[in-house]
C-alpha cells in the first residue's frame, strides 16, 4: 500500500510537472495558425479543472467573428453519444428494452428487418442496416430529415448481414434511434434532448439543427478544394438529419456534458459500457455503445470523432483520471492539427491518446 501511495504522489507529481510544458507547446503550435481562416478549439480538463483551453481562427468569414470557447461547432457523430443517452434514459425510465426488436417503434419497416433488429444492435453499430447514404437518389438536392432515412430503408426488407453478427459502422442506425426516441417519448427528437439533457446540465447555447432557425455563437463549416483553398461548405444534402449528427454545442457546454457523465449524474456510463459494449473485429480490446468507442487497454479511454463536409471532431475521455480531450474545428477533414495535438499530450506524459485514430478511420 506505501508502494501504491508512494507511486501515486509520484505520477502526480511528474504529470503536474509536465503542464507547464505542455502548455508551451500547444501554445506555439496555436501560434503558428492562420487566424484569418477557419480553425479549431481546444480543451483539455482533468478533474473538472481546466488545463489547457484555447482557439483559433475565424468561426464566420463574412463576420469575421473569432473562434472561442463559447462558439457553437457541429457535432456530426459526436452527436451519436447524445442520441444514445437518449435511449438510455428512456430505457431508465421503463418505456422501452434494448431488446425491443426495432419494428415496434417503427412499424413502417420491412419484418425482415423489423423484427429482426434490436434496439441494442442500432446502439453498438451490430445491426447491418443499409447504408441510407447510398440510397439517396444521385439527383436530390433537398436535405435528407430521420423520417427520409426511414423511408429509404423501408424499400429494403434486408441487412448486410444477420444482426449482432459483427460491427459496421451506421448512421442509418441513429437516425432511425432518434425516430424511436420521438415515438417512444411523444416529443421531438430536439425538444427530448433538450429537456431531458440540456436544460437539467445547463447546456443553455447548445441546440439541435433545424433549417431556418439560428444558432447562437455558429461556427459556420468550411472545406479545402482541390487546390487548398478555404471554401464555404457548411451545408450538404445529409446535414440535416438529427440522431447521427445534429446537435450544435461548444467547448464550454461540452465541459459540462463530459463532467456530468464523470459524476454519473444521468446514469452511470461505466455500467452501459460494460452490459453494452459490442467488439469491433480485428482490434484488440476495442468496443463500442451508445455513441463510445471504448479502448479497454491502458489507460482506458472513451472517444468519438465527428466529420461532415465543413467540421471535424475529436473527443476523448479517460474515466480512471478524470481527463477530457475536445478538439473542435470547422474546416473538413482536419484532423492533421489534432495528430500534432495528440503527438504533444503523448509526449508530454498526461496521457498517451494516439491509439484513437485507428478507431477514428472506421466512422469514415
Amino acid at each position: 500500500m506505501r508502494f501504491l501511495t508512494t507511486f501515486t504522489v509520484l505520477l502526480i507529481t511528474i504529470t503536474a510537472a509536465a503542464q507547464p510544458q505542455l502548455a508551451a507547446r500547444l501554445d506555439s503550435l496555436f501560434h503558428h495558425q492562420d487566424r484569418a481562416q477557419p480553425g479549431f478549439a481546444l480543451s483539455i480538463e482533468k478533474n473538472g479543472g481546466i488545463i489547457y483551453r484555447n482557439a483559433t481562427g475565424l468561426a464566420d468569414l463574412t463576420t469575421k467573428a473569432a473562434l472561442d470557447s463559447l462558439s457553437n461547432f457541429r457535432m456530426a457523430s459526436v452527436t451519436k453519444q447524445f442520441t444514445g443517452m437518449g435511449i438510455l434514459l428512456l430505457e431508465k425510465d421503463g418505456i422501452l428494452s434494448l431488446d425491443d426488436p426495432i419494428g415496434r417503434w417503427l412499424p413502417d419497416l420491412p419484418a425482415g428487418v423489423g423484427k429482426k433488429v434490436l434496439i441494442r444492435h442500432l446502439l453498438t453499430h451490430s445491426s447491418g442496416i443499409l447504408d441510407y447514404e447510398e440510397l439517396i437518389p444521385a439527383t436530390q438536392t433537398s436535405q435528407v430529415l430521420d423520417k427520409d432515412v426511414l423511408r429509404l430503408l423501408a424499400k429494403h426488407d434486408s441487412t448486410y448481414f444477420p444482426p449482432g453478427a459483427r460491427f459496421r459502422y451506421s448512421n442509418s442506425g441513429f437516425c432511425l434511434l432518434a425516430l424511436i426516441i420521438e415515438h417512444a417519448s411523444h416529443h421531438t427528437y430536439s425538444d427530448f434532448i433538450r429537456e431531458r439533457i440540456f436544460v437539467p446540465l445547463h447546456m443553455k447555447a447548445s441546440t439541435i439543427y433545424q433549417p431556418g432557425q439560428p444558432i447562437p455563437h455558429r461556427a459556420m463549416g468550411y472545406a479545402r478544394d482541390k487546390s487548398g483553398h478555404i471554401v464555404p461548405s457548411d451545408q450538404s444534402v445529409t446535414s440535416a438529419t438529427k440522431g447521427d449528427g445534429g446537435v450544435y454545442t461548444s467547448l464550454s457546454d461540452y465541459s459540462k456534458w463530459i463532467k456530468a457523465l464523470q459524476q454519473n449524474r444521468l446514469l452511470r456510463l461505466a455500467d452501459v459500457m460494460r452490459r453494452l459494449r459490442f467488439p469491433i473485429t480485428g482490434m484488440t480490446d476495442s468496443y463500442y455503445a451508445a455513441g463510445w468507442f471504448e479502448s479497454a487497454g491502458y489507460p482506458l479511454f472513451l472517444f468519438h470523432s465527428g466529420s461532415t463536409c465543413g467540421f471535424s471532431n475529436f473527443v476523448i475521455q479517460l474515466p480512471g483520471d478524470g481527463l477530457s480531450i475536445v478538439y473542435f474545428s470547422n474546416i473538413a477533414d482536419n484532423s492533421a492539427p489534432f495528430q500534432q495535438i495528440a503527438r504533444i499530450i503523448t509526449e508530454s506524459g498526461l496521457a498517451n491518446v494516439e491509439g484513437v485514430f485507428p478507431l477514428h478511420e472506421l466512422t469514415r
